[in-house]
Formats: C-alpha cells, sequence, structure tokens
C-alpha cells in the first residue's frame, strides 16, 4: 500500500508497564499513608483508564488499517477499469464489479454481469 501516513508511535506495552509500576506504588502509598485514601482512590480510577484506552487505540488503529487498504482496493480497481477501457478491452467494468461485489456493495443480479 502506497502513501502510508506517518503516525504517532505509542508503545502500549510500555504504557502498560509504567502503568502497572504507578499502581503498585499507590498501593504501597495507600498502605503507608491512610489519611489520604481519598487521594488514593482517585489516583486509582485515573489510573484504571488506561488499559481501556489502550484497547480503544488498538481498535481504532485496526479500523483505520481496514479502511485504508479498502480505499487502496478500490483505487486499484478503478485503475484497471480505466486501463482496461483505454485498452478496449470487452468488459472494463469487470474489475470495478468485481471488487464492489468482493465487498458485497452489487446487488447479486450485477455481480454476475
Amino acid at each position: 500500500m502506497t502513501n502510508t501516513p506517518n503516525s504517532v508511535n505509542v508503545d502500549l506495552q510500555e504504557a502498560a508497564a509504567r502503568n502497572l509500576t504507578a499502581r503498585d506504588i499507590l498501593t504501597e502509598l495507600s498502605t503507608a499513608i491512610p489519611p489520604l485514601n481519598n487521594v488514593w482512590r482517585l489516583l486509582a480510577n485515573a489510573l484504571a483508564d488506561t488499559p481501556a484506552l489502550s484497547a480503544e487505540i488498538i481498535r481504532l488503529a485496526t479500523q483505520h488499517l481496514d479502511q485504508r487498504r479498502a480505499y487502496a482496493d478500490l483505487l486499484a480497481a478503478a485503475r484497471a477499469t480505466l486501463a482496461a477501457d483505454r485498452d478496449s478491452e470487452p468488459d472494463p467494468l469487470y474489475y470495478l464489479r468485481d471488487e464492489l461485489a468482493a465487498r458485497g456493495h452489487l446487488p447479486p443480479a450485477w455481480d454476475r454481469q
């Protein structure tokens, strides 16, 4: 796939490790200084968000990659269709029809043309 965008590389595994370390420290602090339990609870709740945020980043990155691949495939089919038309192939729309059918975007009757 061409034109791969620059992306921010966040090491989610490293972030998870730092989060775990912070939670361990927080546990020790809450045992050592119980009068601040409300503060420790607030901090623990904030740290508890990290795994869900990491999972959402992974889900969105996967979805984004899937969309980029779909776009690249459709673009390739469109270019092949134009080249087939230029070369006077008997069915230049085959490439576009095939790609759309593969993605479930054509009615079944069109798929067999």
